[in-house]
C-alpha cells in the first residue's frame, strides 16, 4: 500500500514563497510529480522528476519559478515555489507513477492535497 502526505501548504502574498513536502510510506516509485488544481478547474500537472532527480519536467505556467526535487533516503518529494502569483492558488496533489523518456508522466497513487493561497 503507498501512501503519499502532503505539507507545507499556506496563505502567502503574492511574490513570496513556499516548500511543499510529500512524504511516501510503501513502496517507493521511479519517479514522482505534482499536480494542482484550482476551484472550478480541472487538475494540472505541474511537475515531474525520475529516480535520481536528472531528468525533471515542468508546466510552462511555473517554468522557471518552480523547482522539484527529492531525498530518495528520507522517501520525501519537494516543490520549491518561488515568486507565487495569485493564480497559483490551488490545491496541491503529490503523485507517484510512470515518467516515459520523452517527458509523459502518468501518476498511479495521489495523496490528499494540501492548500496553497496567493493573496494579492
Amino acid at each position: 500500500q503507498v501512501q503519499l502526505v502532503e505539507s507545507g501548504g499556506g496563505l502567502v502574498q503574492a511574490g513570496g514563497s513556499l516548500r511543499l513536502s510529500c512524504a511516501v510510506s510503501g513502496r517507493t516509485f521511479y519517479a514522482m510529480g505534482w499536480f494542482r488544481q484550482a476551484p472550478g478547474n480541472q487538475r494540472e500537472f505541474v511537475a515531474t522528476l525520475n529516480w535520481s532527480g536528472s531528468s525533471t519536467y515542468y508546466a510552462d505556467s511555473v517554468k522557471g519559478r518552480f523547482t522539484i526535487s527529492r531525498d530518495n533516503a528520507k522517501k520525501t518529494m519537494y516543490l520549491q515555489m518561488n515568486s507565487l502569483e495569485p493564480e497559483d492558488t490551488a490545491v496541491y496533489y503529490c503523485t507517484t507513477g510512470i515518467l516515459t523518456g520523452s517527458g509523459s508522466y502518468s501518476p498511479t497513487y495521489w495523496g490528499r492535497g494540501t492548500q496553497v493561497t496567493i493573496s494579492s
